[in-house]
């Protein structure tokens, strides 16, 4: 599926400086100032709060961008939650993958009780547009409370070891966590796990079922991927 490229317009850096800072930042454990130094090393004399303004403002386009391109979601969908420390107080991520290990979607929330489940069905639906065959999570009661309202008909598997998919959907997250030292708030916590999300699955395939050859190509079509959404070409290697 072919998209536009969102615009650059009233940037005075090219889209490739812009592009790349966004992949460091959403592709692995940096922090801004450690992308700022990283660009500096190529010559790029950019600052870390523009580096911060540019994945506020294009992460979640490029996220998108990534999601349109994906197949149709698998029929089996596994779900779990995760608890988070925002500013000191407990939150919960919510989230689902299907049975390749796509991330549908997430959401942060303060409770784990049966509105919550039932707001994060709907919003997960909504967003996916598709309805699954089979839903598989941990014991927690409030799944069987909103699966009976919103998603009757789909058959619900429930067990503390079925939904290890989900459970491992999380490392990505709370090493991200970790590096960040935490989250501010809630509403930047959502904002940038739903870009994270997005982009840094594009770049782990599931490399252990590769070989080194097929696992070097396929890498090349995702960045071939990320120019076209992006709109960039690839940044030359620092000499």
């Amino acid at each position: 599926m072919e998209s536009a490229s969102p615009s650059y317009r009233g940037y005075r850096y090219p889209v490739e400086v812009i592009s790349h800072c966004v992949w460091l930042y959403f592709r692995f454990p940096l922090s801004f100032r450690e992308v700022e130094e990283l660009m500096l090393e190529r010559g790029v004399i950019v600052s870390y709060e523009t580096v911060r303004r540019w994945c506020v403002k294009f992460g979640q386009a490029y996220a998108k961008a990534l999601r349109r391109r994906r197949p149709q979601p698998g029929d089996k969908w596994y779900l779990d939650e995760l608890f988070i420390k925002i500013n000191g107080e407990q939150r919960y991520l919510w989230r689902a993958v299907d049975q390749d290990g796509n991330v549908l979607d997430i959401l942060v929330q303060s409770r784990r009780d049966k509105a919550a489940a039932r707001r994060f069905f709907r919003t997960l639906l909504k967003k996916t547009g598709a309805v699954p065959r089979v839903i598989v999570t941990d014991r927690l009661r409030s799944y069987h409370a909103a699966h009976r309202e919103v998603m009757p008909s789909v058959e619900h598997r429930s067990h503390k070891g079925l939904n290890n998919r989900a459970e491992n959907s999380h490392q990505p997250t709370r090493q991200r966590e970790r590096a960040m030292k935490g989250f501010r708030s809630a509403d930047g916590a959502q904002r940038f796990l739903s870009a994270f999300s997005g982009i840094s699955p594009h770049f782990r395939p599931r490399r252990h079922l590769m070989n080194a050859p097929d696992y070097r190509v396929e890498m090349t079509i995702r960045f071939a991927i990320w120019e076209q959404i992006t709109g960039a070409s690839r940044l030359p290697a620092a000499p």
